[in-house]
């Protein structure tokens, strides 16, 4: 279990914000979703639900799957691992996916950008499983992946088997953890290029473009709308997990399995409504904020930043008088190199009236190596003669 030592709490003044936060249940009343198995509606920074109905279900979740798909990419292309640029070849097996697909042809080679953009917009199968061996070496080694990341994003109804979402045993998760999925994925700015797109195509300048068009029509038909993943079997009927950005305010809305699209995009579109007429946010930090430095032992350097693992806002209802809120720092004790960029390294804690109103993770902003012996060496001597 890791401990944390309180670092710092910064002065209440520096943030003005609302009087309350946002309880769970405020949203229970209203009238929605009322054509869904099942649903729920949040605040993307402070992950704060607006509304939930049997929101903790386990379900097929289809190809909302691909949320953790384009989680596991957006992280490897964040730590450097891969890039835009480089080649992905398709295998046989990747390219005999069926559904939805971009008509991969085995030994095919896309670049990872047009890879993304045939999971984000064509929710391509065939890319989706391209990407996972190209990752992970295999599909089994990704899935086993995609379920290790759930378990630290604390997603407790959710087991994947595939990468795409394809009906299979033991593949479920339920709307208020595919709503924390895409709550993670949308830390990462550069996925709403590819989410919040309508139409794009594949293999320009050859006689096999290919044209992509959303499976989001909400992208098109409601303002602020860019992202994230529809999903659709027969098992699970329609689904969607939709984003919407209007102002400071970000926030996300899923449903699972509604009869139609049309019910499905008319749910979600009530749900979003009902969070921008009712609510509103203040930022706090963007991501990638610096925090504190923080010593690390034992490391090629003494100190790391460490900064916000994504953005911070404090939510209230509309209307609500301004008060006071303090952020405390929460340091994992005893830092010891190796540190890898991204990695957790303390909480940052939001506070109104002494009440917790959200936490959020920070981590270093870099890596650091461990030092050799003839570094510390060198580092011991200094500090010897400087203390003589």
């Amino acid at each position: 279990m890791k401990r944390f030592l309180p670092f710092v709490i910064v002065a209440a003044f520096l943030f003005p914000t609302f009087s309350h936060p946002v309880s769970a249940a405020e949203g229970q009343s209203a009238e929605l979703a009322t054509k869904a198995r099942s649903a729920v509606l949040i605040e993307r920074d402070t992950g704060a639900v607006l509304f939930e109905k049997n929101s903790q279900q386990p379900l097929p979740p289809a190809s909302m799957t691909k949320i953790m798909t384009m989680i596991l990419i957006m992280d490897a292309l964040d730590k450097g691992k891969i890039t835009l640029n480089e080649k992905v070849r398709a295998s046989e097996y990747a390219a005999s996916m069926g559904g939805s697909q971009i008509f991969l042809e085995p030994g095919e080679e896309m670049t990872v950008n047009d890879m993304l953009k045939g999971i984000a917009i064509g929710s391509g199968n065939d890319a989706s499983v391209a990407m996972a061996e190209h990752l992970a070496g295999s599909e089994k080694a990704f899935v086993a992946m995609m379920n290790k990341k759930a378990k630290q994003l604390g997603l407790k109804n959710t087991h994947f088997a595939n990468p795409t979402g394809l009906p299979v045993k033991d593949h479920y998760s339920t709307a208020y953890d595919m709503a924390m999925m895409a709550k993670e994925l949308l830390k990462y700015d550069q996925i709403t290029n590819y989410t919040g797109k309508y139409e794009d195509y594949l293999r320009q300048n050859t006689d096999k473009k290919f044209w992509l068009v959303n499976t989001n029509r909400l992208v098109k038909f409601y303002q602020g709308v860019d992202g994230v993943k529809t999903g659709f079997t027969g098992e699970a009927k329609y689904c969607l997990t939709a984003t919407a950005k209007k102002g400071n305010m970000r926030v996300i809305a899923v449903v699972f399995g509604a009869e139609t699209p049309k019910e499905r995009n008319t749910q979600v579109t009530q749900m979003l409504d009902y969070a921008f007429n009712q609510y509103q946010t203040k930022p706090l930090y963007k991501r990638n904020a610096l925090i504190v430095k923080a010593s690390v032992s034992k490391g090629d350097q003494k100190k790391v930043n460490v900064v916000t693992s994504e953005p911070i806002s404090i939510l209230t209802k509309k209307g609500a008088s301004t008060k006071d809120v303090t952020t405390e720092v929460k340091m994992n004790q005893d830092l010891k190199a190796p540190l890898q960029k991204g990695e957790e390294v303390g909480m940052l804690i939001i506070k109104k009236k002494g009440q917790v109103v959200s936490q959020s993770p920070l981590v270093s902003q870099g890596n650091v190596k461990e030092a050799s012996w003839w570094h510390l060496f060198k580092r011991t001597m200094g500090m010897f003669n400087h203390s003589s």
